[in-house]
């Protein structure tokens, strides 16, 4: 105890678990919601129990952040998966991923021409 006479005080149940670093009882004990200081406590007493209180609420915020953007990269991932997979949708073809874009006629005959130029170099 700090010494101040208030020893029901739940600063105080706050303060002793935080001496002996038991973070889980502090906690219990109103660490995160405790917004009034004891008026007898000496000032390094206050001082530990609002730089705790700061600490974990800074850590629970990045917590918070973290999971965000695990959230926000996973649905992203997703995302892009989809479209790798979804077919390309052309227009007057038939949709499916065996559906193929058909060439340019003008492609589809010099792509003919190679193809019989190839053939016939064959042995």
């Amino acid at each position: 105890m700090c010494g101040c006479g208030h020893d029901g005080a739940p600063q105080h149940v706050i303060a002793t678990a935080l001496r002996i670093d038991d973070v889980d009882a502090a906690i219990e004990g109103g660490l995160l919601d405790a917004d009034a200081a004891c008026p007898g406590c000496s000032a390094d007493c206050t001082t530990m129990i609002e730089a705790a209180r700061s600490e974990r609420l800074d850590a629970l915020a990045a917590r918070e952040r973290y999971r965000a953007r695990e959230a926000r990269l996973q649905r992203r991932a997703q995302e892009r998966a989809a479209r790798r997979t979804a077919p390309a949708a052309v227009p007057g073809t038939p949709a499916g991923p065996a559906a193929q874009p058909a060439l340019p006629p003008a492609a589809a005959a010099a792509l003919a021409r190679a193809k019989a130029r190839a053939a016939a170099l064959k042995p």
